[in-house]
């Protein structure tokens, strides 16, 4: 059974857990999530297509990220996020943290941070092994591209994340 902290409203961990997807969280209480934007040298941006299977956004794009599992670290999640979805490690790529975000959903359970993290690093396309039960294909997409998925409404988090997507 996978656990995740509870954070208080500062971010900090407050010594009690939840079950992952438990929405049982009062307000003023958060889970923490990261996401891991990629970029090639080139200024292409590593996105992936969720499965058609997910109960939440079936076929839409976005970046490697997920939940930061208890006792972990925002930044070693990210790192396992990203390998576990893409295969690419991004240990020693260049960049890191960039900024993070809240969002309250009062009365809802599901209150959480997302830590935002981008890497800059080469790669091929022959590098990217997708975890195929989370994603049904990738592309190497330009910022412009994001931003017309986005504009179509078939890519998550956009509105939150975009200026990671800036030079």
């Amino acid at each position: 059974m996978e656990l995740w902290d509870i954070y208080d409203s500062n971010k900090q961990r407050t010594g009690h857990t939840m079950k992952r997807n438990d929405w049982c969280l009062q307000d003023g209480e958060y889970h923490l999530t990261v996401l891991g934007v990629v970029m090639r040298t080139d200024g292409r941006f590593l996105i992936t297509k969720r499965v058609m299977t997910k109960a939440w956004a079936p076929g839409w794009w976005e970046v490697s990220g997920g939940a930061v599992q208890a006792g972990e670290e925002s930044e070693e999640a990210v790192i396992r996020e990203v390998k576990e979805e893409t295969g690419l490690d991004v240990t020693n790529a260049d960049g890191g943290y960039v900024f993070s975000y809240k969002r309250d959903n009062p009365g809802e359970g599901d209150n959480y941070f997302v830590d935002i993290y981008r890497f800059v690093m080469d790669f091929e396309e022959a590098d990217v092994k997708l975890q195929e039960e989370e994603t049904d294909g990738f592309m190497l997409a330009t910022a412009q591209q994001i931003k017309e998925f986005a504009e179509q409404g078939i890519f998550l988090h956009y509105d939150s994340i975009k200026q990671v997507f800036e030079r």
